[in-house]
């Protein structure tokens, strides 16, 4: 396979880890600057987001169906690629459920959670940049280590946020969403870590 071929994947990978990191910091600003009157607007931008990465993600599956000879295992390529693309879609999740649930406003350590999924998520853009050069590079294995690093911090502060809002909150309602909106927060996390695994996985079969 040509070197032109083979940058195809790797450049699409980067392509569609930015996709998840443009989403998570706008799904931030939003939170931030939490508007419910706007929702409906913001929904859209993070759909466009969402169906771009959609698109990146059917580019490669119908390179990958042509190809013979790829610069990694098929099935490492598409794991990653749907994992990417899950990424995205489960960031566009939180907002959907912050939508749905009638959220009237925003708890600070939600906000918590996504400042740690927001380096989570600019550590796999990291990775993918550096992923081409797995063969060579002594950068990967950190970013592979932040990553899960960052997962086990999400994973604290998710308990945490649990806590306090099974101990402080009287509304059954607001429990039952806010505890909906902290799970999918946390299955971000989880979905980068699985991509960092995914990776470490792969550069071992082709080293």
């Amino acid at each position: 396979m040509s070197k032109k071929q083979d940058a195809f994947y790797f450049q699409n990978f980067m392509e569609c880890a930015d996709h998840s990191r443009q989403a998570v910091k706008l799904l931030k600003e939003i939170m931030i600057h939490f508007d419910l009157e706007s929702l409906p607007v913001y929904l859209d931008e993070m759909h466009k987001i969402e169906h771009e990465a959609d698109l990146k993600k059917h580019d490669l599956l119908n390179t990958l169906a042509k190809a013979f000879i790829t610069p990694i295992e098929q099935e490492d390529i598409m794991q990653i690629s749907q994992n990417l693309d899950d990424l995205t879609d489960k960031i566009e999740d939180v907002l959907i459920r912050i939508y749905y649930n009638h959220i009237t406003e925003i708890r600070s350590d939600a906000l918590g959670l996504v400042d740690i999924l927001i380096r989570c998520c600019e550590e796999v853009c990291n990775l993918m940049r550096e992923f081409p050069e797995f063969k060579r590079s002594k950068r990967l294995h950190e970013h592979i280590v932040c990553i899960n690093s960052l997962e086990e911090e999400v994973d604290r502060m998710f308990i945490d946020c649990m806590h306090e809002l099974h101990s402080i909150c009287k509304d059954p309602f607001n429990v039952i969403a806010w505890r909906e909106i902290y799970l999918y927060l946390e299955k971000c996390a989880d979905t980068c870590e699985h991509i960092a695994d995914i990776v470490e996985s792969a550069i071992m079969k082709n080293s």
